[in-house]
């Protein structure tokens, strides 16, 4: 007798999918609490922030629809957990920044900075876990390389290097937490 069922029905995987991104968006804000640097795609969406003056949280929602809508071309498809992604990410992010401070000293943000990088590992495993569609970044990457642009591997660094670079260039934070990221 296996004590734990499979789970194959969307709606009994969709808390493993919510659960997940919740952790994404917490791990994210954490970092951005942390002043230490940021993973590629956050600092891109933190230079656009610093630039328009919408919360960081908003620019990866609209970010990540604009990469969404870059699937249209490459003919992929976006499952729930794609356009939740896009949404719950941003939102937790957003939510979580008006109740997170910068601490004071280096060892807070430190810790801030390891405990935000902490939250993608099981993040990242249960939303992905859920099987519910990949992330719109995560498609792109996919849908870039089997259309001949280069392996998977190659395609994320380019993508990946590519959304560091704009970012710093509008003044994204870059440092100790962009490497552990």
């Amino acid at each position: 007798m296996a004590l734990l069922r499979p789970v194959t029905e969307p709606r009994e995987r969709l808390p493993r999918l919510v659960a997940g991104l919740v952790l994404c968006g917490l791990g994210i804000a954490f970092m951005v609490a942390a002043d230490l640097g940021l993973a590629p795609w956050s600092v891109l969406d933190q230079g656009i922030s610093e630039h328009t003056g919408i919360p960081i949280g908003t620019v990866s929602i609209i970010v990540g629809a604009l990469v969404l809508a870059a699937w249209i071309p490459l003919r992929e498809r976006p499952g729930l957990g794609t356009v939740l992604n896009v949404i719950l990410i941003g939102t937790t992010i957003d939510l979580a920044l008006l109740v997170l401070d910068t601490p004071a000293s280096l060892g807070g943000r430190l810790a801030y900075l390891a405990f935000g990088v902490f939250l993608w590992g099981p993040g990242t495993g249960l939303y992905i876990g859920a099987g519910l569609g990949p992330g719109p970044r995560d498609g792109l990457m996919t849908g870039l390389a089997a259309r001949g642009m280069g392996s998977i591997r190659l395609v994320r660094t380019g993508i990946e290097l590519a959304a560091l670079a704009v970012g710093l260039a509008q003044g994204g934070s870059v440092g100790t937490g962009t490497v552990a990221s």
